[in-house]
């Protein structure tokens, strides 16, 4: 009896990662860990945030009595903020950090970030998106420049990868195969470079 699976699905999320000023000192070891949970982090900066600009990016807090705090605390030395990359990102990125109190943490979730790198509610030591539409707002707001298009996924992302990526590979592993070089790896890199469907094509006039 034959089994049809259904297909796999390709979901590509972006959510915001920011290191809090008082765990800077940790920013190598929290990075590993971000990579190890299938992370990928496609940008990155150090700064440091003004009371005025912590301000505006945590203006849905405002009038809570935590916000003065808040917005004093995280101004109050430099932070790492990252642009994480992978399927279903902002779900996946808040069930690593946990609670937003780091002391509940310690308790419920004694291996999330929150709990292993936090102090307390407002010490919290890292920052997560809560949504996809928040994400790309706070992403706009650390990362002005970014260019955030939206990602295919789902049967544009099928479509995509038959159009543009399996032809050449499959040409490619082709040639591998004819070819059996002794480091395929590298064969296959040098080659997929070299015969890039998107490589600028240069045309040179010969003057006389």
């Amino acid at each position: 009896m034959e089994v049809l699976m259904p297909e796999p699905q390709i979901y590509v999320e972006r959510t915001l990662a920011i290191i809090k000023p008082d765990v800077i000192g940790k920013e190598e070891e929290i990075e590993d860990l971000i990579l190890r949970s299938g992370f990928h982090i496609i940008q990155k900066r150090k700064l440091q945030l003004s009371p005025e600009q912590c301000s505006n990016f945590y203006a849905e807090q405002f009038g809570k009595m935590f916000f003065p705090n808040l917005t004093a605390y995280m101004s109050s030395g430099p932070i790492v903020a990252m642009v994480l990359a992978r399927n279903c990102a902002v779900s996946y990125w808040k069930e690593l950090l946990g609670p937003s109190n780091s002391l509940r943490a310690r308790i419920t979730h004694p291996h999330s970030l929150r709990a292993l790198y936090g102090t307390d509610e407002l010490r919290n030591g890292l920052h997560g998106s809560l949504s996809i539409s928040s994400a790309e707002k706070e992403i706009r707001f650390i990362f002005p420049e970014a260019i955030l298009e939206p990602v295919p996924t789902g049967q544009r992302a099928r479509d995509y990868l038959n159009l543009y990526v399996k032809p050449t590979l499959l040409a490619g592993l082709t040639a591998l195969c004819k070819e059996k070089p002794a480091d395929p790896m590298i064969w296959l890199a040098d080659w997929l470079i070299e015969h890039n469907p998107n490589k600028p094509k240069l045309q040179y006039r010969i003057s006389q």
